[in-house]
């Protein structure tokens, strides 16, 4: 079996980038999260360990869902916008962090949050036309991200 070099940077670049992305965010907020362990948390509020085991994995899923998409020629228009809304909603997911940790704007973070469930939610619709495991990889990340919808608007709530 002769393996493609290219396919390998690619790969490894692709998952990288939420890596990366979702790190540097969490850089940035370090220093907040004793804020959160003060917070009035639901009952449902998984432990704080959760969250660092469960959003790497999930950045990895999503490398491989990108690389998945990216396979097929980033000079196809179809391709070409499933990676643009992809690229939107990492954007949205490196600042939501910084709007709820860091700047403690949880209403705000909430709304924040909404927007980057639609780009994850068009993300995963594209990204499911052009490759289907592409797709079921995304609504993994969806699901959660809706968990944490959840738990954000909570948190908001209970804290006023």
């Amino acid at each position: 079996m002769i393996i493609d070099l290219r396919n390998i940077k690619k790969l490894i670049i692709s998952i990288l980038i939420p890596l990366i992305v979702g790190g540097l965010s969490s850089y940035i907020t370090m220093d907040s999260m004793e804020l959160y362990n003060n917070l009035i948390k639901p009952s449902f509020a998984p432990p704080d360990y959760t969250f660092k085991v469960v959003w790497p994995i999930l950045y990895v899923l999503m490398g491989i869902a990108s690389y998945r998409v990216w396979k097929y020629g980033d000079d196809r228009k179809q391709v070409k916008s499933a990676l643009v809304f992809y690229s939107m909603q990492l954007i949205l997911n490196f600042m939501w962090p910084i709007i709820y940790f860091k700047l403690g704007l949880r209403g705000f973070a909430l709304i924040e949050i909404i927007l980057l469930l639609l780009f994850v939610i068009i993300t995963t619709i594209k990204f499911y036309k052009i490759d289907k495991i592409s797709g079921y990889l995304m609504g993994l990340y969806l699901i959660w991200l809706l968990f944490a919808t959840v738990l954000n608007y909570y948190t908001w709530i209970l804290n006023k």
